[in-house]
């Protein structure tokens, strides 16, 4: 049985083609794009330190509820990132060993692209709302540096393109008859 042979109810097994180049480096890209282009800044104004950031707002900000938010932020980017990962890796089809009480099943393909699609439409939705809130308030001293968004913005869409043409992937060659 291939890497990505799916077994079926019926006992039988269905030969998944392999993802395509293009895909693979799609899914690595937004993988990297949520773990170490977005988690590492996160995880330091979750520790409290204001980098690039005005201290007092930051201080501010931090003291009611902003270092718990950006943790979860960080550990759902993880989550995107193995999201991300399995429509290109055999775990993507088949629940790997270390998920309890899943592990062997096949994992259900239209849960998947839809999860995928919808956290792609809510990255690029963000990153457009993102981009305008930051030009808009570029002159009214933020809590953190305007050109934060050179950074984020580009990070934001390679996520989001790259989760949208991994999932378009994922779909197609896991599409029952394919």
């Amino acid at each position: 049985m291939s890497e990505f042979a799916v077994p079926r109810p019926e006992n039988t097994v269905a030969e998944v083609p392999p993802p395509p180049r293009w895909a693979v480096r799609a899914a690595y890209a937004s993988a990297l794009s949520a773990t170490v282009g977005f988690i590492p800044i996160h995880a330091v104004w979750a520790l409290g330190i204001p980098l690039w950031a005005d201290e007092r707002k930051f201080r501010e900000w931090y003291a009611v509820g902003g270092g718990p938010y950006l943790f979860v932020l960080s550990v759902l980017a993880l989550l995107a990132g193995v999201l991300a990962l399995s429509l290109a890796r055999p775990w993507g089809l088949i629940f790997p060993r270390w998920v309890p009480l899943l592990a062997g099943r096949a994992v259900p393909r239209r849960t998947l692209t839809a999860t995928a699609f919808a956290v792609s439409s809510f990255l690029l939705l963000y990153t457009v709302w993102a981009a305008v809130q930051e030009f808009r308030e570029f002159n009214d001293d933020g809590i953190f540096s305007p050109w934060i968004v050179v950074y984020g913005i580009p990070q934001f869409l390679v996520w989001g393109i790259g989760l949208a043409i991994a999932a378009h992937s994922y779909r197609h060659r896991t599409a029952p008859g394919h």
